[in-house]
């Protein structure tokens, strides 16, 4: 267990690092703020629905690429695709519906399925979700760099940097906070959603009026073969693999789910609503892109013009409103990414809670947000794009697998959820999310038959790798555990204070175990005035706390320091350099500060603990404490 459950922000300003991060995320906000920064319901949409809304911008380009393989022949299955993967929509939909109102402090496949399936299934899930939201900020960025240099050709050779400037943007947008990345998030999704039903409702009215015309059959069938030499046959695989490439459209959806806390009150009732909206306009807009590409008869190759470019040059010209389309697509595609960033940080702080994570990602940072989490996810993130060249194509096909197979599970969870609760009306509840987990389950094995030999082993591989990782994780901080364990109901005893002299001595305390005890323990032997101190980071523990020292130490002190903006170190340096003051009679005098610490067995183990410790032991000497001791615990 870590000594401290909050990031160490120190006063020292490392190269001026501390006024960087200030001008680009923000003043810290105190815990009391956390209730202004939820979400109103279109805020709402702009944040959680713009991954799954932004899905319109490749979904149809995906079908179709693979479709084309076949020539005009195979272009012919667009739409029985396309009411597919609606159809699909809808059940999926309906099933989170019911999440939501059973799981009101958000209910995502990670909390479902953990705790009505038993632990590996929840890491299941959980790994699955974890890679799903890597690969939605990868490809949503690497998508909307696609719209960009489908405008601006020229702009092509710097694909990966411009991907990797986009996400570093995306990064600083969502340190800043939830308002702050939903005010960044509103115009640009609401813009590219008139957008897209424009170029919708124009196209087909203008193919009624016979003002455009589609590409002749030939045409495809040429176009097509220049791309692919040789044009296949239209199969059950092909067809499989232009389904399984399609259901990209349905990533995202868990998110509001996994967000019902983000949400102003009564929660789960506008999450609810959002949901319903966000199903609505993706049905309505990825049905009519469908049935648009389909009229005109327009065709994809990789790395060529999109999708959406090419019907919206059809169909607005070159003027002004297809400008507006595609800076709105690039924006929303690199602002999709934000649902990865809203839900992949609360994912890891759930993980994080139940010890299958370090504990950091369990800390809110200065902006009420879990930094942590979202640098973690920008890192993870910016490799996939390193490695994958900023390729849509290339990262389609580890897409959704690791979704739908958490869909399987998070509604296998509901149907024992269900079982188990038998209120009134459960079993039709029940039978909702059975059939959702069985046609998932289904569309699951599609996805893993047509797409396991163009990438998607590297998800089924990296899922038991990480489930192996979580285990090892949750190991160590069980036996942390079993080495830290205290009894709390005895008065713990101490060694004899010294007879004469001794220093006036602070002892910082997190928690009351034998780590903390032994620092306690030392600073009593070697104190004239000891003065234990521990800070409040607004958890609700300090009261236990509290109780706990006053009925096992009762003899030394206990100051509680409040912390509103969550740091350790700010309130510490204040107290110690008003002891010191208070208690330097002459130069003869130290004042000792003593700082419990944990030696891990090995090095890596390091990473799962706040290294608290060392930031603070430095800004106490920047500061000018000048005796400083740290008393080890050997794990």
């Amino acid at each position: 267990m870590a000594l401290f459950v909050a990031s160490a922000m120190a006063r020292v300003d490392f190269f001026g690092l501390g006024r960087l991060r200030r001008s680009l995320i923000g003043s810290p906000l105190p815990t009391s703020a956390q209730a202004e920064e939820r979400l109103n319901n279109a805020e709402a949409l702009a944040v959680l629905s713009s991954d799954a809304l932004s899905s319109v911008a490749y979904a149809t380009q995906e079908i179709v690429l693979v479709l084309g393989m076949a020539g005009a022949a195979g272009l012919g299955f667009t739409l029985p695709i396309t009411g597919l993967i609606i159809a699909l929509m809808l059940i999926v939909a309906i099933s989170y519906r019911q999440t939501i109102k059973a799981y009101p402090q958000g209910g995502g496949s990670y909390r479902v399925s953990h705790e009505n399936l038993g632990d590996v299934p929840g890491l299941v899930a959980g790994a699955s979700l974890a890679i799903d939201y890597m690969l939605t900020v990868a490809v949503s960025t690497a998508a909307g760099i696609s719209a960009l240099t489908s405008y601006f050709p020229a702009l092509e050779p710097f694909r990966v940097p411009l991907c990797l400037l986009g996400l570093g943007l995306l990064m600083v947008a969502n340190l800043r906070g939830v308002r702050s990345s939903a005010q960044l998030l509103s115009a640009p999704t609401y813009v590219f959603m008139a957008a897209v039903l424009t170029v919708v409702v124009m196209g087909l009215a203008k193919v009624l009026h016979g003002d455009l015309a589609p590409m002749a059959a030939s045409q495809q069938d040429l176009i097509m073969a220049a791309e692919h030499r040789e044009l296949s046959a239209v199969s059950i695989v092909l067809l499989m693999r232009a389904f399984s490439s399609g259901c990209a459209a349905l990533t995202g959806i868990e998110a509001i789910s996994d967000s019902v806390m983000a949400f102003k009150p009564t929660e789960w009732k506008n999450a609810r609503r959002v949901l319903t909206v966000m199903v609505v306009l993706l049905a309505t807009m990825f049905g009519g892109m469908s049935v648009l590409a389909q009229k005109l008869g327009t065709v994809y190759v990789e790395n060529g013009p999109t999708l959406l470019y090419q019907l919206g040059q059809q169909v607005l010209g070159n003027g002004f409103l297809l400008l507006v389309l595609q800076i709105s697509t690039l924006l929303i595609l690199l602002l999709a990414a934000n649902t990865a960033y809203a839900d992949f940080p609360r994912l890891a702080n759930f993980l994080a809670q139940d010890g299958y994570l370090p504990r950091q990602l369990t800390s809110l940072g200065d902006r009420l947000v879990f930094s942590n989490g979202i640098l973690a996810l920008s890192g993870f993130a910016g490799l996939l794009l390193i490695v994958f060249g900023g390729s849509v194509t290339r990262l389609i096909p580890l897409y959704a697998v690791g979704v739908f197979l958490s869909f399987t599970l998070s509604q296998a969870g509901m149907v024992v959820h269900w079982w188990r609760d038998r209120a009134a009306g459960w079993i039709g509840k029940a039978l909702v999310n059975a059939f959702g987990s069985l046609v998932t389950l289904m569309v699951t094995g599609v996805l893993l038959f047509s797409k396991f030999t163009h990438g998607a082993w590297l998800v089924v591989v990296a899922i038991p790798i990480l489930v192996m990782l979580f285990l090892a994780i949750k190991r160590h901080y069980v036996q942390v555990a079993k080495r830290l364990r205290l009894a709390t109901d005895k008065r713990l005893s101490l060694p004899p204070a010294p007879e004469h002299g001794g220093a006036p001595v602070v002892v910082l305390v997190g928690q009351l175990h034998r780590g903390s005890f032994e620092a306690v323990r030392y600073a009593h032997s070697i104190a004239r005035e000891l003065v234990a101190v521990h800070v409040d980071l607004g958890l609700g523990k300090a009261e236990a706390f509290q109780e706990q020292w006053r009925r096992q130490l009762p003899g030394i002190p206990l100051v509680i320091l409040e912390s509103p903006y969550r740091s350790l170190i700010d309130p510490v340096l204040d107290f110690v350099g008003s002891f010191e003051v208070e208690h330097k009679k002459d130069r003869d005098t130290f004042c000792t500060v003593v700082l419990p610490v944990f030696v891990t067995r090995h090095r890596w183990e390091n990473i799962l603990h706040n290294q608290s410790t060392i930031a603070l032991r430095s800004a106490l000497r920047a500061q000018g404490t000048r005796v400083v001791t740290t008393v080890g615990f050997y794990l």
